[in-house]
């Protein structure tokens, strides 16, 4: 069996933390307090389980929230009229709309609603299209905390194949930008889970990012040794969450692979509460 290293999202994410923590204290010194504005519609229980597990960390590292809880029938309108208003509410440095929304609802219109100066999730098309020109901006959270993980354990994409399955504007889209734009000179190939012969091209990858929410799939066979894999899927089976990799065959044969549990997961909330500070420093040049 090929001896794996886990790529562990929790460590990273402390670390991370860690800088959030010591920023904050420096913002309160000059009277800036931090306060994030969660917008939940309805009640799906993953996304409440979301919103009160980024709620606790954010008030762990010493950032407000502001919780807006709407009803799962709200208009559009109305919640349109939510943003606007938070977007002028200066005790409110930064706006997360919890994805998904009811059918009913255009994410897109919602998203190019928030001010893009408060768009904490990186999906504003003002900020996407920065990341595509090269320059500073927010990032979607999981593509950064993917980026993060491999530059904290030093692998390097330089010569290497990466191979993103799913082409998410949350993972896939900005993770296939950030990969493009390094200096670090990559092949990139960009599937999905419906590409013909997908595991012809998985098994080229040397870095493997599954981002489709297909319960474990990516197989053991679809993989050559060596190469590291990253699951950044996530899916609801019997009532837990799955992710796109199967872990316990895959590791087999991999150099690097996240674990089912603390793997990107933690990288998406420490980097969405990085984003907090880095809309400060855009909205206050602090």
């Amino acid at each position: 069996m090929y001896m794996y290293k886990l790529l562990d999202g929790r460590m990273v994410a402390e670390k991370i933390k860690d800088k959030i923590r010591r920023q904050v204290i420096e913002l309160k010194k000059k009277n800036i307090i931090l306060c994030l504005a969660v917008v939940l519609v309805g009640k799906d229980p993953a996304s409440i389980l979301y919103v009160s597990m980024k709620e606790k960390q954010a008030h762990e590292l010493g950032i407000k929230t502001k919780n807006i809880h709407l009803s799962k029938t709200i208009s559009e309108g109305k919640l349109l009229d939510t943003i606007e208003k938070l977007n002028h509410q200066k005790d409110i440095q930064a706006i997360l709309v919890q994805l998904p929304l009811p059918k009913h609802i255009s994410t897109n219109k919602i998203i190019a609603a928030i001010s893009p100066n408060k768009d904490v999730d990186g999906l504003h098309p003002e900020n996407v299209g920065k990341l595509l020109l090269g320059e500073d901006t927010v990032i979607a959270p999981t593509a950064a905390g993917i980026m993060e993980i491999l530059k904290y354990y030093k692998i390097s994409l330089t010569g290497k194949h990466v191979v993103i399955v799913g082409y998410g504007k949350l993972v896939g889209k900005p993770l296939a930008a950030m990969i493009g734009l390094s200096n670090q000179l990559a092949t990139l190939t960009v599937c999905n889970h419906k590409t013909k012969n997908l595991a012809y091209y998985t098994n080229q990858a040397d870095i493997l990012v599954s981002a489709t929410g297909r319960a474990n799939l990516i197989k053991k066979n679809m993989i050559k040794r060596g190469c590291v894999v990253v699951d950044a899927g996530t899916t609801r089976v019997g009532g837990k969450i799955v992710g796109d990799v199967d872990f316990e065959n895959v590791k087999e044969k991999a150099s690097y692979i996240t674990p089912s549990k603390g793997g990107v997961g933690p990288m998406t909330v420490a980097m969405l509460l990085e984003n907090v500070v880095t809309l400060i420093n855009y909205s206050c040049n602090v």
